[in-house]
């Protein structure tokens, strides 16, 4: 099996933490997003998972780096591949086209998700990801047919005929048959707001009698901007249970920590209160201060502050009483 993992986009709603950083390698309770993307990915795989296609924008040699690493992790192969211009979903697969062969799944990096437990993956045509919402005016829907199939979509439906929004996550059983439907696209330039989109490819896969299954998630966990990525940060923290990860080198004195959370490498801690829901990143200081649902990245230092519901970048150095802030890398607030 291949993955395709489009993450090209400058992630815009979540600035100023992207400025620096592409959205998909910012860490979720201490594991970046893309990466445990992945992680759930591989383990959900009927089968061994060989290659991973990264589609990235202009992010440099050292994220490829780091995302081959990450790939090798798990035992596959990396493919890094750039999309030069921001022509939409189906352009972004379409650039990895050389993994559209055999079984592939298509998961766009800034979405997380959990599964019932003893989930499958269709045989037939495959499994496109949705999840049961109440308003489905801002997502692009699946209606299904009487045999519970997937038989049409609709994007944005002012008057709602279907509840099943798709999450971003595709499980094609052949993927040649979607690297065709999105040569069509790109043949007849077939664009929408100027660019190819990957329902446009599912629904003429559909009309040609693919037959799709929709696999139902328990949780979707949205990294769009600060506040759903922190809701999100907390989300996964009590994922994985009621228990504080603090890594052995640690220092902690006179302080509390309130789980869940995660605590990084060399993080120093003094006369604080950290918890619940907060993770921070290696080699952050704080100091008399008091920290609830938070997402602090690498190398922060906090001192005197009381954040509730809060980002902060890597390097930042808030010093003064603060309720809430969205503080990017190296940001100084005194």
């Amino acid at each position: 099996m291949n993955l395709i993992i489009p993450m090209a986009g400058r992630g815009s709603r979540l600035r100023p933490h992207t400025l620096t950083v592409p959205k998909p390698l910012i860490p979720i309770a201490g594991v970046p997003i893309v990466e445990r993307l992945v992680s759930h990915l591989v383990n959900l795989a009927p089968e061994k998972v060989e290659r991973i296609a990264f589609v990235v924008g202009d992010f440099g040699d050292e994220v490829a780096a780091s995302l081959r690493s990450m790939a090798a992790r798990f035992g596959a192969e990396a493919i890094v591949v750039e999309q030069t211009e921001p022509l939409g979903t189906a352009h972004a697969i379409w650039c990895a086209k050389e993994l559209l062969e055999g079984e592939v799944v298509v998961a766009f990096a800034d979405t997380l998700f959990t599964t019932p437990e003893g989930f499958k993956l269709s045989n037939e045509g495959g499994t496109l990801f949705v999840k049961e919402i109440e308003d489905p005016r801002q997502f692009g829907v699946v209606v299904l047919d009487a045999e519970g199939c997937i038989a049409s979509y609709a994007e944005k439906p002012e008057n709602p005929v279907s509840n099943l929004a798709m999450i971003g996550i595709y499980h094609i059983v052949e993927g040649e048959k979607l690297g065709a439907a999105i040569q069509r696209l790109i043949d007849e330039k077939v664009r929408h707001g100027g660019e190819y989109q990957l329902p446009d490819a599912l629904r003429h896969m559909t009309e040609s009698g693919v037959r799709f299954s929709p696999g139902v998630v328990d949780r979707w966990m949205d990294c769009g901007n600060a506040k759903v990525t922190i809701e999100t940060n907390s989300q996964v923290l009590s994922i994985l249970g009621n228990r504080a990860e603090v890594h052995t080198s640690v220092v902690l004195e006179d302080s509390v920590v309130v789980p869940p959370c995660s605590i990084g490498e060399g993080t120093v801690i003094r006369n604080s209160v950290v918890g619940p829901n907060v993770s921070l990143g290696n080699g952050c200081l704080v100091l008399d201060s008091r920290l609830s649902d938070c997402l602090v990245s690498e190398h922060a230092r906090l001192d005197g502050v009381n954040l509730q519901h809060s980002m902060v970048g890597n390097h930042a150095n808030i010093t003064r009483k603060a309720d809430q802030l969205s503080a990017g890398d190296y940001t100084e607030i005194k």
